[in-house]
């Protein structure tokens, strides 16, 4: 890390090295975009590295990392809501027709779906895209990224308190959604 800071570039490519999974898969994970989340992984990696001289250490540089990537996270979320479109730039735009496309990949429909664990799989994941982003973060941090309470509460920027609550909150309200979604019969519990 100290070598990155005085510009060695390399060194910043063993960080990169060290954490691009793991971003990716948070961001992948709060926006259920792969193509946004690969734009959002490179602009953090980015930012990080721009911003690499005024780090003060006052975090670890792997909590400094995941805070940049949950703003731009939540940032691509707010432009959603709002309205406006947010593509990769590595997808084409126009179609062989000169029509603009922007296809998303349906996971619920195809052979491949048709086994019950993959239908509950994505029902959660569904589920937890669903939940409040506020709840959404954390749920993301902890569950599936493994993160402690205390990094969760740092990279939010929130306190530890609030990460629990958060937490706590968010596997009632998903714990809700899916017995809901039992009881319709669009998820056979077991699975």
């Amino acid at each position: 890390m100290e070598r990155a800071r005085q510009g060695d570039k390399r060194a910043f490519g063993q960080l990169v090295d060290e954490y691009k999974d793991k971003i990716y898969n948070y961001v992948a994970r709060m926006l259920g975009d792969p193509y946004e989340a690969e734009d959002v992984t490179q602009e953090a990696f980015l930012r990080a590295y721009r911003s690499l001289p005024r780090f003060r250490g006052a975090s670890s540089f792997h909590t400094w990392l995941y805070r940049i990537a949950s703003n731009l996270a939540i940032d691509v979320m707010r432009r959603r809501k709002r309205g406006e479109p947010t593509f990769s730039l590595d997808e084409p735009l126009e179609g062989e027709d000169g029509e603009f496309e922007r296809e998303i990949p349906d996971e619920t429909f195809g052979p491949e779906e048709a086994s019950t664990t993959r239908e509950t799989r994505i029902a959660v994941r569904r589920a937890i895209m669903d939940l409040p982003e506020k709840l959404r973060d954390v749920m993301v941090l902890y569950e599936l990224q493994g993160e402690t309470y205390e990094d969760i509460a740092n990279i939010l920027d929130v306190p530890l308190g609030t990460v629990k609550s958060r937490l706590f909150n968010a596997r009632n309200r998903l714990k809700e959604v899916l017995e809901e979604l039992v009881e319709a019969g669009e998820i056979e519990v077991g699975q």
